[in-house]
Order: C-alpha cells, then sequence, then structure tokens
C-alpha cells in the first residue's frame, strides 16, 4: 500500500459494541439518581466525546437543564457534572465488557490491513479505567491495536486532535494524510479531521442507527437504507469523506484509495 501507513479506530460503535449500547444504559442510570429522567435519545446525541464532556453536554442541554434546575433548584454547575462523572465512570466500569464482542468482520478487517502492511491504532472517548475492562476482552477475540490513546491520556480530547498526534508518536506514523481515521460519531469525525486525516465514518454499526446486527436483520430492506442514509448524512455533515457500512468494508475501501489516478 502506497497511500496509507495507518488505520486508527474508534472503540465503541466501530470496533466493538455494534449499536453502541454500553453507555447508553449507563447515562440514563446515573441522572435517575439525581432525581432526572433522561431519555436514550438525550443519552445518545453528544457520544464521541470525552464522557465527562458528553455529561456536560447532556446536563446543559435546554430540557434536562431545566429538569435539574426543577429538581435541584438551581442551574447545574460544574461541580454537579463532577458529582454525575464520578458516579458515571465505576457504574461504566462494571458493564463494558459486557458490551465489547467485536463488530462482525472487524477482526479480519484488522488482519487484512496489517497484511497491506498498515499500523493499527485507536482513540476513544472512554477513560482508560474504562478500556482497562475492554482490552482483554478484545484481545481474547483477536483485537489488539498497537496502541490506544484514552480520552483522560491527554489534557483535551475529542473533537481537538491531540489523541491523534499521540497515535502519530505511538505509532511512529507521518504525515498526517497517511494515516486513516474511522469513527461512528461526529467528534470522531471531527478529531480526525483536525489532526489532517482522512475520516471515514461507519453508517450501519454506530451510535447514530442504534440497532443490534439481529434488529437490523429483521428490517425490511427499505428501512435499513433510510437508517443508512440518515447515519450518511450526519456523518457526512461532521465532515466524513468517504462512509461504510462497517470496518468490514474498510480494507476495499482502502484498495480502492490506493490505486493511482
Amino acid at each position: 500500500m502506497n497511500r496509507f501507513k495507518a488505520v486508527v479506530f474508534d472503540w465503541a460503535g466501530t470496533t466493538i459494541d455494534f449499536g453502541s449500547f454500553a453507555p447508553m444504559g449507563v447515562f440514563v442510570e446515573v441522572f435517575r439518581q439525581f432525581g432526572v429522567d433522561a431519555t436514550i435519545a438525550e443519552a445518545r446525541a453528544p457520544m464521541g466525546a470525552p464522557k465527562r464532556d458528553h455529561i456536560k453536554a447532556m446536563i446543559t442541554a435546554s430540557r434536562l437543564a431545566a429538569e435539574w434546575a426543577r429538581v435541584h433548584g438551581a442551574a447545574p454547575t460544574d461541580a454537579d457534572i463532577d458529582r454525575v462523572y464520578e458516579i458515571f465512570v465505576p457504574m461504566n466500569e462494571k458493564v463494558v465488557a459486557d458490551y465489547a464482542t467485536l463488530v462482525p468482520g472487524a477482526r479480519e478487517a484488522v488482519e487484512k490491513l496489517r497484511g497491506m502492511g498498515l499500523k493499527i491504532g485507536s482513540t476513544t472517548g472512554y477513560t482508560r479505567s474504562i478500556m482497562e475492562r475492554v482490552f482483554p476482552v478484545a484481545a481474547a477475540q483477536g483485537y489488539a491495536p498497537d496502541c490506544c490513546v484514552c480520552s483522560d491520556d491527554l489534557p483535551e480530547g475529542r473533537p481537538g486532535p491531540l489523541q491523534m498526534y499521540q497515535c502519530f508518536i505511538d505509532l511512529q506514523v507521518w504525515p498526517a494524510a497517511s494515516v486513516v481515521k474511522v469513527d461512528d460519531t461526529p467528534p470522531g469525525i471531527a478529531e480526525g479531521i483536525n489532526a489532517g486525516c482522512l475520516t471515514v465514518g461507519v453508517a450501519l454499526s454506530g451510535n447514530i442507527v442504534g440497532r443490534t446486527p439481529q434488529e437490523l436483520a429483521a428490517l425490511p430492506a427499505e428501512e435499513v437504507q433510510a437508517l443508512r442514509a440518515q447515519a450518511t448524512e450526519v456523518l457526512r455533515a461532521a465532515g466524513a469523506q468517504h462512509v461504510i457500512d462497517t470496518v468490514a468494508d474498510l480494507p476495499d475501501l482502502l484498495i480502492r484509495l490506493d490505486q493511482p489516478g
């Protein structure tokens, strides 16, 4: 392969956890512990951001902020965000491994990419303490990237490029244009754009569609196409240069892009 040196994958909704379900129930439950009912849609909206930023986006959204003020007698503060986050992280640690099944075809895709001479990195909106529960489960299924940069490893996470820059160092690859960032969320796509990488969105396995493989298989083809089109529109609007269904489709895409002319 001439054009590309490395691929940097997201985790939930991209290489593991088809539909990105692990954090959803935790976000809803942790807000419930503070007397505020959040919906799954509200929990999904900021997906891809570092988890403290995710909580901040939820708690300051108009409906939830108003509900928080009604329950607690004042608008949410940074201290409130910290309180929610401190409960969220250990709750997510407890359940994340249960959702760490590889996306179908992910292991085979990574093997093909390695066979093409590419290095494999990863970034995530999860903290390292959460990812420590994921690494052994993914490795047991045959997926162990060359590096993983977590949201709390650096002073700033997505949509900024710092986690990608750390991947460049860890993988010893440059220029940025030779690295492909693959993600299912707008913040993760923005991370790749801001780092100067080629960006590829994954539509059907990700947070935007939010369905299991079994749920998708049970839907009529036209409904699946509508979901694909919706996710593609969101990812393209975020700046994704290419959109595929799942990471299983990535090797063929990169082979086509590597062709001269």
